[in-house]
């Protein structure tokens, strides 16, 4: 059986998979590889691709011969995935399952019920989020298996990427998936370091030339569904160079998605001015041949419209099916300005008022702005880093000032984009009386998470730079306060840290020096913490004062198992931590004098 160093982009609108052969004796082995992934582009016909379009069709009883829908592995369960899946389900949207990676971090909805397609008919046999990300994962672990079957995949290592923004619930549930879908030896990867990492990849040795010691790399991540920022830092340690992970953004539901909504109502409004009318289901049709329509004009130049054609449901059309076309004017004009509008520094997004009721879906960003996004993300990282002591950095800068950029995701595909972020950020920069940033080059947007993410495989066998960071957040466990009764006052609550910023996957925290007081037996609730903004915090540091420094995240309702000493006991307790290998927390509540262990499944609360 062959042993290979394999990563796995499971992405919002297209999943991918890479690999290294690695000889354990001489490290690298043969050039990384692309896995051509078969699947189905009409009934009957299947075709290899290097990209895995992240839909799932749902089909009607009789819709299609079963044996049309066969791959080469055999029956694909009743569903079609890919490409064919994406194309048909555009005339039929209420049977296509999308954008299922932003519904898994979608702490709104019960992301392992049957909820897709989102608001379908009640003959629509729907699937849960999971479960898709489990079928997409299956469908290449299915073709890897059948172009290697030497060598199964459960027994590979793996890397799978998520947004660096991604919420722990949202980390478990992928990490689920993949269990499901039969991958046992796994890590997660966030997608911008795998960008970095296939960028380091494909330039070998060159990269020195690119970037050198004191360099600030901002990533811009824009892909699908999400919209991700990191800054990494080029340091040296021992006459050695190193990379070192300073900050994330928020997760910020952003991205091409939002792009196909916007040129959707822009036709729309087209056709309902020449006298036509739409209803929902044709709306979201035309929001994925708006999709279509966009990439047949970012991949041609030559192109400037194309047709789209809706299918008529009804007596209230004129001529049976309704007829547009996208310009690209149009695109440039809404892409351009309306996601990537000129904006200063200070400008930062703008949070509209909110209905008290309002439909259930996605928790799109209430501004589309991406450069206010990203002001935001720069200027808020100033006080943190300079307290860190960032020797480029000054407490009274706007904005960190990166040095280089790295584009990743399928929307810089479109040459415009990129030139107007880097224009408005070095317009930016320009005022600081900085120097312009440079774009690094050599970046393969189609395949460098998946590239990525095989590359830091093999990094993990002691090769290559290593991205350093861990958490990028501190994290904490309230504790309440002793004190005597007083009426209409409520005990102030501490913090404890169990996960210092930047604690490594792999670690433990133990709290040795402080013991706590652990009701078992009833119901009671566990709060949680974090932070972005303290940097310097020690583990097992206790906080005096939960302040505005502080993000609550979800709270943990749970019964724990009692002890002999009865319902309602207080057990003394001290409490230890752990990263795990897939970048989530546990914390574990160790009776002081005891056996008792009892585990907080932070995983599935954590805000990571």
């Amino acid at each position: 059986m062959g042993k290979y160093a394999v990563g796995i982009d499971l992405g919002t609108t297209h999943s991918a998979l890479s690999w290294f052969s690695i000889d354990q004796e001489k490290g690298r082995g043969a050039d990384q590889k692309t896995l051509a992934i078969p699947q189905i582009i009409s009934p009957g016909q299947i075709e290899a691709k290097s990209l895995l379009p992240s839909f799932l069709y749902l089909p009607g009883a009789d819709e299609f011969k079963a044996e049309s829908l066969e791959l080469p592995w055999g029956d694909g369960g009743g569903q079609i995935t890919g490409e064919f899946a994406r194309f048909h389900g555009a005339k039929v949207p209420s049977r296509l399952v999308s954008s299922a990676k932003s519904w898994l971090c979608n702490p709104a909805v019960d992301r392992t019920a049957p909820i897709l397609p989102w608001q379908a008919p009640a003959d629509v046999h729907k699937i849960s989020p999971l479960d898709a990300s489990r079928i997409y994962l299956e469908h290449l672990k299915n073709a890897w298996e059948k172009s290697q079957p030497e060598s199964p995949l459960s027994e590979q290592d793996v890397v799978l990427t998520v947004p660096a923004s991604f919420d722990a619930a949202a980390r478990d549930l992928t990490v689920q998936a993949a269990s499901l879908a039969g991958l046992k030896h796994l890590t997660l990867l966030e997608e911008p370091q795998a960008a970095l990492y296939s960028w380091l990849e494909m330039q070998g040795e060159g990269f020195r030339k690119q970037v050198s010691v004191g360099d600030i790399l901002l990533v811009i991540d824009v892909g699908g569904g999400t919209t991700d920022f990191s800054l990494i830092a080029v340091t040296e340690s021992n006459g050695d160079m190193q990379l070192t992970r300073l900050a994330v953004g928020d997760h910020i539901l952003l991205g091409g998605d939002n792009m196909d909504l916007a040129l959707a109502v822009a036709v729309q409004q087209k056709i309902v001015s020449g006298g036509k009318k739409m209803d929902a289901f044709q709306f979201s049709s035309l929001t994925h041949l708006c999709r279509q329509a966009k990439e047949a004009l970012y991949g041609n130049s030559k192109l400037e419209k194309f047709p789209v054609s809706i299918a008529s449901r009804g007596s209230a059309l004129i001529g049976g099916t309704i007829k547009s076309e996208l310009t690209r004017q149009e695109l440039d004009s809404i892409l351009t300005e309306g996601f990537f509008p000129r904006t200063a520094v200070e400008e930062w997004p703008v949070a509209n008022r909110r209905n008290a009721l309002t439909q259930l879906s996605l928790p799109y960003a209430q501004d589309a702005g991406i450069t206010r996004h990203l002001a935001a993300f720069l200027g808020r990282q100033v006080k943190p880093l300079s307290d860190q002591g960032l020797a480029s950095l000054t407490a009274d800068q706007k904005f960190v000032v990166p040095t280089a950029v790295l584009f990743n995701g399928g929307v810089f595909k479109a040459s415009p984009l990129q030139e107007r972020m880097m224009d408005v950020l070095n317009s930016w920069i320009k005022k600081e009386g900085g120097m312009p940033a440079k774009v690094l080059q050599g970046a393969d947007l189609d395949l460098s998470v998946a590239r990525g993410a095989a590359y830091y495989g093999w990094v993990r066998q002691g090769h290559g730079i290593r991205i350093r960071g861990g958490t990028a957040q501190a994290y904490y466990v309230g504790i309440e306060s002793s004190m005597p009764a007083i009426p209409g006052f409520t005990p102030p609550l501490k913090g404890i840290c169990v996960a210092p910023f930047g604690m490594e996957e792999g670690t433990d925290v133990q709290v040795n020096d402080h013991e706590f007081g652990l009701l078992v037996g009833e119901p009671t609730s566990f709060r949680f913490f974090s932070s972005s903004l303290r940097r310097n915090d020690k583990a097992a540091e206790i906080i005096d004062e939960i302040n505005d420094d502080f993000e609550e995240l979800a709270p943990i309702e749970a019964t724990l198992e009692g002890t002999n000493k009865g319902t309602g006991a207080i057990v003394p307790v001290k409490l230890k931590s752990r990263l795990t290998e897939t970048g989530t927390l546990e914390v574990h509540c160790l009776e002081a004098n005891g056996p008792g262990d009892w585990k907080l499944e932070l995983n599935v609360r954590l805000k990571e």
